[in-house]
C-alpha cells in the first residue's frame, strides 16, 4: 500500500511538474512572442511612436554605428537651418584623414589635399558608415570633434533620450581613435537604449523626411573616375535589392563593434504603415537581420492604419458648443479630416471616440472651420500602450471645427440675450437658497 501512495504522490508531483513547466512556457512566449536572440529589441509606429513591441528596451547598451542617425539629424538640421548646404565644401584635417586609411573600418579613403562636398561626405556616412567622412562633417560643422561630441549630447536630452552617452561622433570604440578620442576614457563606447536609438530614428524621420532619399540607396561609388573611388554597398542589407531584401526597407542604420555585437535600426513602410525597429547586440552579422525580419513581420501581420471616423464625423452627444452673442445659439461641430490610427488587428471596437473641447462655449462673431477642440480615438482594451514621445497620444487625434459661420447678433437680440440670461442667473440663484 505504501508503494501505491508513493508511486501515486510521485506521479502527482511529476504532472503537476510539467503543468507548471507548461504554464510557464505558455507565459513565456505570450510575454515575448518572438523570443528573439538579441539583449535588446523595440518596434513602434512610424507615425505616433506609439510602442508595439519592447524587450529590455529601457537598458543602455553600446550603440556603434547607428551613432550615426543622430549625426545625420545634426547635419541635416543644419542643412535645414541654412548653416551648411549639400554644395558645401571642405577639406579634411589630418585626425579624420588617418582614420579614414583605416580599411579595417569602414571608410572611404580621404586625401588631405582635395575638397569633399558635404554631399559626398554624407553619402559615405549614411550609405557606407564611413567613420573618417563622419568625423570630417562633424569638424565642418562644430569646429571640431568635441564640441560636436556636446551637440549631440544636448541634442538628445532636447529629443527626450533618457539613457544615453556620447563620446564620439562615429560609435567606434575610443580606443580606435588612435589617442584622439573627443570625450571619455581611451576604451568608452556610444551608449543608449533600445527606446532612445528608437527615438533618434523616430525624431530624424518626422523631422527630416528626406533622410531615407540616401539611407535607402543600395550601392554607389564614391569619387567614381577618380583614384579614389570605391564602390559603397549598403550595410543595410534588408534593402529590396540586397541579400537580406525586405519589401518596404528604405532606411535606416546598421552598426557593429565588439561590445556593441550586431546592431540594426530598421524602417519599412508598407502601403500606409510605417514601422521603426531596432534590434541591439545580436548575436551575428546575419542574425540581426534575422531578428528584425521577426519584428517586421510581427508588426506588419497585427496591426493595420484604420480610418475609425471619416472627415465630418460628429460624436454622439457632441454635435454642438454653446455659442453667446450670436444669431444662434449653438452651432455644430465635426472632425475637420478623417481619424486615422495603427491599431492591433481585431481590436477596433475597444476604440471610443471623445470630443475634447478647448472651451465650454465660443463667442460670436465664429468663422466656419475654427477649431473648438480635439476628436479622440479613447483606447478601452487590454494593452497598455506606451509612445516613444509624451506627445505621441496627441498625434492621433484630428480638430474638431465648426461646420458653418456664426455670425453677431443685432443689438435687440443682444439686449434680449441679456435678460434672458439675467433671468436664468437669478432662477439659479434663488434654487440654491432652497
Amino acid at each position: 500500500m505504501r508503494k501505491i501512495h508513493t508511486r501515486l504522490l510521485t506521479s502527482l508531483l511529476g504532472i503537476g511538474l510539467l503543468l507548471s513547466l507548461s504554464a510557464s512556457a505558455s507565459f513565456g512566449q505570450a510575454a515575448d512572442p518572438l523570443r528573439l536572440q538579441l539583449d535588446a529589441a523595440l518596434l513602434a509606429d512610424g507615425q505616433s511612436g506609439k510602442i508595439l513591441y519592447q524587450k529590455n528596451a529601457e537598458q543602455p547598451l553600446a550603440l556603434a554605428s547607428m551613432t550615426k542617425i543622430l549625426t545625420e539629424y545634426l547635419i541635416l538640421e543644419a542643412i535645414n537651418n541654412k548653416q551648411l548646404s549639400w554644395d558645401d565644401t571642405t577639406s579634411v584635417s589630418a585626425y579624420a584623414y588617418r582614420i579614414s586609411q583605416n580599411l579595417t573600418l569602414s571608410n572611404v579613403p580621404l586625401r588631405r589635399n582635395e575638397q569633399y562636398s558635404v554631399r559626398e561626405l554624407y553619402e559615405a556616412m549614411a550609405i557606407y558608415s564611413a567613420n573618417g567622412a563622419t568625423i570630417a562633417l562633424a569638424e565642418l560643422l562644430a569646429g571640431n570633434e568635441t564640441e560636436f561630441v556636446r551637440m549631440m549630447n544636448a541634442k538628445a536630452k532636447e529629443l527626450g533620450m533618457e539613457n544615453y552617452s556620447f563620446v564620439n561622433s562615429t560609435g567606434l570604440n575610443n580606443s580606435d581613435l588612435q589617442g584622439e578620442h573627443p570625450a571619455g576614457e581611451r576604451n568608452e563606447e556610444n551608449f543608449a537604449s533600445a527606446k532612445d536609438t528608437a527615438l533618434m530614428a523616430f525624431r530624424i524621420l518626422r523631422d527630416y523626411p528626406e533622410v531615407l532619399t540616401i539611407a535607402g540607396i543600395p550601392r554607389k561609388t564614391f569619387r567614381p573616375d577618380t583614384a579614389d573611388a570605391i564602390r559603397m554597398d549598403n550595410w543595410n542589407w534588408m534593402l529590396p535589392e540586397l541579400v537580406y531584401g525586405y519589401e518596404g526597407v528604405d532606411g535606416l542604420k546598421t552598426g557593429s563593434t565588439t561590445l556593441a555585437g550586431y546592431c540594426f535600426t530598421s524602417t519599412a513602410q508598407r502601403n500606409e504603415v510605417r514601422l521603426i525597429s531596432v534590434v541591439m547586440k545580436g548575436r551575428s552579422y546575419a542574425g540581426r537581420f534575422q531578428e528584425t525580419k521577426k519584428l517586421l513581420d510581427y508588426g506588419f501581420a497585427n496591426f493595420e492604419r484604420k480610418e475609425l471616423y471619416p472627415a465630418g464625423y460628429q460624436v454622439p452627444g457632441q454635435t454642438t458648443i454653446p455659442v453667446q452673442r450670436g444669431r444662434v445659439n449653438q452651432v455644430e461641430i465635426a472632425a475637420a479630416k478623417p481619424l486615422s490610427i495603427l491599431i492591433k488587428r481585431g481590436e477596433g471596437e475597444h476604440y471610443q471616440p471623445e470630443a475634447q473641447l478647448k472651451t465650454p462655449h465660443l463667442i460670436a462673431p465664429v468663422p466656419a472651420g475654427h477649431v473648438v477642440g480635439e476628436l479622440v480615438a479613447a483606447y478601452h482594451g487590454p494593452t497598455v500602450y506606451e509612445y516613444l514621445t509624451p506627445e505621441g497620444p496627441s498625434l492621433e487625434r484630428v480638430a474638431l471645427t465648426t461646420t458653418v459661420e456664426v455670425e453677431k447678433a443685432g443689438f435687440l437680440r443682444l439686449i434680449f440675450q441679456s435678460i434672458i440670461a439675467f433671468f436664468t442667473r437669478l432662477a439659479q440663484q434663488i434654487r440654491n437658497l432652497f
